[in-house]
């Protein structure tokens, strides 16, 4: 393709002097062709995606979803559908709007196909995202809504942080996703010791239960996002916290601390602090859906997310057991080719 021969070059060159603002063109310039009916059409002739599956209970028109962080405050939700996507997942959110962490902060690791970022769930707050969603409307696709716990709030006051996101997105959600393992807020994976993770996830339950009694429908499912650097038994004891809590599935996985997989020629970069994401993680994003598979069975769902660059890393995580999967750090650099591949291989699968 025409982007994979010239501009992904250039955007390479572009990002490894600075990411952010790649980043941030790219999503004010979809947010801008979302606002003409003409060219989103264009592109849904282009890029559409016909492989549906039901999930949660919801129904994806395809298996492939937009990860949480490109569109951290759903400015963009009419074009995601539009390059082909099945699910668009917003956020991180959380409920005290914040800058998040001092830059540089994303770092583009080109040899590697990779990602090292320290965002800090930089977003504009919850009831934000609220009022643009009560504004422009959801897309045509289910939206997930990853909620947070924001930095000013203490580990100790984290259950009514992420309830208040809870409350004021609730209504506009097709699910929600508990982000308890981001690498880049201080304290927030200490939420995955089985402790803390039953209180949160119980205090969520009940929230939602009560508010899809009020508005009379069924609860919003609750999924968890879960790291890649958990030991296996520590994993083990969180997904026995799910099941307990009636979790509708696990998203796996978050980005990792680890810096094994990196190509020499970003060894320069390799220090920097954050998660890492793309290529290197795509192994054990497979490992961890598939223990996450073989101990929970059908009890939890898995979407898988890590380390997709190509077509057959999506059909890689399928096989390992996920049921969904969803792009990041491949779509950034790679464009809205790799999401029409994708779509094409798993859709011949069925």
């Amino acid at each position: 393709m025409l982007f994979d021969r010239i501009g992904r070059p250039a955007l390479y060159r572009l990002a490894s002097n600075d990411p952010e603002t790649v980043h941030e063109r790219t999503v004010r310039a979809l947010g801008r062709i979302g606002d003409v009916p003409a060219a989103t059409a264009a592109l849904r002739r282009l890029y559409r995606a016909d492989d549906p599956v039901t999930v949660f209970g919801i129904r994806f028109p395809s298996r492939v979803g937009l990860a949480a962080g490109m569109d951290k405050d759903g400015r963009a939700l009419r074009a995601w559908p539009a390059l082909g996507f099945g699910f668009v997942e917003v956020g991180t959110v959380t409920w005290h709007p914040q800058p998040g962490n001092p830059k540089p902060r994303l770092f583009t690791l080109a040899a590697s196909d990779a990602v090292i970022n320290r965002m800090g769930f930089n977003n504009a707050g919850a009831a934000a995202l609220a009022d643009r969603l009560a504004t422009t409307g959801t897309p045509p696709v289910p939206l997930g809504i990853s909620i947070g716990k924001s930095k000013v709030t203490a580990i100790e006051d984290a259950v009514g942080d992420y309830q208040a996101s809870l409350r004021a997105l609730y209504p506009y959600a097709d699910y929600f996703a508990v982000n308890v393992s981001s690498p880049n807020t201080p304290g927030l994976r200490t939420l995955q010791d089985r402790a803390a993770l039953r209180e949160l996830l119980g205090e969520l339950r009940g929230t939602s239960i009560s508010l899809a009694g009020d508005a009379g429908r069924a609860p919003t499912p609750l999924l968890v996002k879960v790291a890649p650097d958990l030991p296996d038994e520590a994993l083990g004891e969180l997904l026995e916290v799910c099941i307990e809590q009636e979790v509708a599935g696990i998203i796996a996985t978050n980005t990792t601390l680890s810096r094994e997989g990196l190509d020499p020629a970003d060894a320069a970069l390799a220090s920097e602090a954050g998660g890492l994401s793309g290529r290197p993680l795509a192994a054990r994003a497979r490992d961890v859906v598939r223990f996450v598979r073989a101990e929970a069975g059908d009890r939890l769902p898995v979407i898988g997310v890590g380390g997709i660059t190509c077509a057959r890393d999506a059909e890689l995580l399928l096989d390992a057991g996920a049921s969904l999967v969803q792009l990041y750090t491949g779509f950034a650099l790679q464009g809205p080719g790799l999401v029409r591949r994708i779509n094409r291989a798993l859709a011949a699968r069925s």
